[in-house]
């Protein structure tokens, strides 16, 4: 099971709206991707999603069908749900190893390390290759795969991802999305934030977009992605891919 339903979400820095009553439901198994311009909302929905950043008053999150609205952060954690913010988060100073042992924390995760650990290694073969390799002396596209296989470790249900391809190369880019794909079709549900819209739509079921805090849109990614006001906004006319940063 896995399945995160987001009501009415409204969040303010200062007097500073970010978001507005938006709804937005993962569930198991399913790829969702926020389109907006930067500035939009997106982070802020994930950061909130995960209990780092308070929700105003009427918001609710529900996770299988447990309010966790007013939980501390390590409860949503425990309910199912991994971050992956955009800077990583990741220690650098310590290894591979070291590091998806630390995702492994949560009382939901520790009976399942080993396997975990297995899912991730097999999704990653890189990571299996130098697991005593200090991550900062790792490329950005293999530190992002020790940030996600670190979420992994949680045993999540829902992972939430911020602008995952962000500074990688075409080519690791591509390997990426593949993962993504591999890890939803372990019945794992991903929100997703990403620059590269023409690559998030292409591999997700549906879509939300959000402006000025507000959702403006959702549907199946088929359609947001041949409606001709997304296209415009976030594939160029002709369909390819903009960077949105």
């Amino acid at each position: 099971m896995g399945m995160l339903e987001i009501r009415d979400l409204s969040i303010s820095y200062g007097q500073h709206r970010a978001v507005e009553k938006a709804s937005l439901r993962v569930a198991k198994g399913e790829i969702v991707v926020i389109l907006g311009a930067n500035g939009a909302g997106k982070s802020s929905i994930l950061r909130a999603a995960a209990g780092l950043l308070p929700a105003m008053p009427g918001s609710s999150f529900e996770m299988n069908g447990r309010d966790i609205t007013n939980c501390p952060p390590d409860e949503f954690v425990e309910a199912g749900i991994a971050l992956v913010p955009e800077d990583r988060a990741i220690f650098a100073e310590l290894t591979v190893q070291e590091n998806l042992k630390l995702g492994a924390y949560p009382k939901r995760a520790r009976k399942k390390a080993p396997d975990n650990l297995a899912r991730v290694l097999a999704l990653f073969p890189r990571l299996a290759e130098r697991p005593r390799q200090r991550v900062q002396t790792m490329s950005g596209g293999e530190q992002q795969m020790v940030a996600i296989g670190r979420a992994m470790m949680s045993a999540p249900a829902i992972l939430l991802l911020d602008e995952p391809s962000l500074g990688l190369s075409p080519l690791l880019c591509s390997e990426l999305f593949r993962s993504l794909a591999r890890i939803r079709s372990t019945e794992i549900g991903i929100l997703l934030v990403e620059q590269n819209a023409k690559r998030a739509l292409a591999i997700a079921d549906r879509g939300y977009v959000l402006e000025n805090g507000c959702v403006t849109a959702s549907d199946r990614s088929e359609v947001l992605s041949s409606d001709e006001r997304v296209r415009k906004a976030y594939l160029g006319s002709d369909g390819s891919s903009i960077n949105l940063r």
